[in-house]
């Protein structure tokens, strides 16, 4: 697939590039769906949060074919499946807790689908039809668990 500027932030490829799958050997190329779904919705949104918190910003996971979220223990139900869902950090724009109060004052503008506080990293989803729900998500031996709102 050849790369493109996705947005004047973005690169195609930022929303599909995967450490994990290219050292297990994983195709990460998105499907068609996927692909449009980038185009259209996760782009966009990334471009919103990017703009709207004058910082650059690091993807690190986006897209996730299911092999891949199958690898990195995703929900068999994860908009990263979709194309629908990014995570990230924008140090110089702050610590992801500030970065989701940030964006949960501007909920309506940004207009995502998820946000979910994960504590060294923001995750956040856009649909059609964008939910606005706010999560913090608590790591433990039992695996993941989230509460509504932010700590």
């Amino acid at each position: 697939m050849t790369d493109e500027r996705l947005t004047p932030s973005f690169w195609l490829s930022e929303f599909f590039k995967s450490d994990t799958a290219l050292r297990k050997g994983i195709d990460n190329t998105p499907t068609p769906e996927a692909l449009a779904n980038i185009r259209t919705l996760l782009g966009p949104g990334m471009q919103r949060i990017r703009e709207f918190l004058g910082a650059p910003v690091s993807i690190s996971s986006g897209y996730r074919s299911p092999a891949l979220n199958k690898a990195v223990g995703g929900s068999q139900t994860s908009q990263h499946s979709k194309g629908q869902a990014a995570d990230f950090t924008a140090p110089s724009a702050g610590d992801p807790l500030k970065i989701c109060r940030k964006l949960l004052e501007h909920r309506d503008e940004i207009g995502f689908d998820q946000l979910i506080y994960e504590g060294t990293w923001v995750h956040v989803s856009f649909s059609q039809v964008p939910r606005g729900q706010v999560l913090t998500a608590k790591f433990g031996p039992g695996g993941t668990t989230y509460s509504a709102g932010l700590p």
